[in-house]
């Protein structure tokens, strides 16, 4: 079913949506009363590019009931497309607005990714900030592919909880393959929110706020893993901007 109310602009094929905090988590809010399994991508230059490089991957995207810009870059690019009032709407801080209001709701929420100690930590990190949250459960996959067995146990543990949204961190583009995968399967709402366990934790430092708001997350991120990044950002970063600007020159030259 299409959502005609639905606001969005393509950016290099893939769909993000004009959209700011207070909305999303009044969506978020909405779907977890109805009982509707829908699922939130937060998007980044990287979401992007494997959405550009994977035909696949842009149809998981491009499935989802809400992409947030969350890079930037997304941002900057919402206004170049005409949208003045874009926001960024960031996973890690779209978390905490959805934890305050889930926790003023009464509405259950469910933790999967990370590790056992991380999940602890933030557990004790959201009961220190949001009186009265309910997570009502708390799963650490391995770091593998899951066999069918266990991702029917993990599915059943969700559902039997009562979960009405379910934040997933288990990083991009798996975990946004992992809600599309099961949105038809359980009965909660997903958000995919990358490292938002460990940011809010400590165990993973954020870019200062500057950065953030000048596009340099990316440049922060390199310097604390430059051997796991180095690749992506060389292979990614560049070609988005040569992209964007053709998708841009392209359409005004057919406007």
């Amino acid at each position: 079913m299409v959502d005609t109310e639905r606001n969005y602009r393509d950016i290099l094929n893939m769909h993000v949506d004009v959209t700011s905090y207070p909305d999303a988590t009044e969506k978020v809010a909405k779907w977890a009363d109805e009982g509707l399994p829908k699922y939130v991508c937060a998007a980044n230059v990287h979401m992007v590019m494997e959405s550009h490089d994977d035909p696949d991957f842009n149809e998981v995207v491009n499935k989802a009931d809400l992409v947030t810009p969350d890079g930037v870059p997304l941002v900057w690019a919402l206004k170049l497309l005409g949208v003045q009032e874009a926001s960024r709407v960031y996973g890690p801080d779209l978390t905490l607005h959805v934890c305050k209001m889930a926790a003023e709701k009464a509405i259950p929420i469910g933790l999967y990714g990370g590790t056992i100690s991380s999940l602890e930590a933030f557990d004790e990190f959201l009961n220190r900030n949001y009186s009265g949250i309910q997570i009502a459960c708390k799963i650490a996959p391995p770091f593998r592919p899951l066999t069918p067995e266990e991702d029917v146990q993990y599915v059943n543990e969700i559902n039997a909880s009562g979960t009405r949204i379910l934040f997933v961190g288990i990083g991009c583009p798996k975990q946004e393959k992992w809600m599309a995968d099961h949105k038809d399967k359980l009965n909660a709402v997903m958000l995919g929110v990358g490292a938002a366990f460990d940011f809010h934790t400590g165990r993973v430092r954020q870019a200062p706020s500057w950065m953030q708001q000048n596009g340099l997350e990316w440049l922060f991120r390199f310097f604390m893993e430059p051997k796991r990044l180095w690749k992506r950002y060389a292979k990614h970063n560049p070609r988005f901007v040569v992209l964007f600007l053709k998708q841009i020159l392209f359409s005004k030259e057919r406007g």
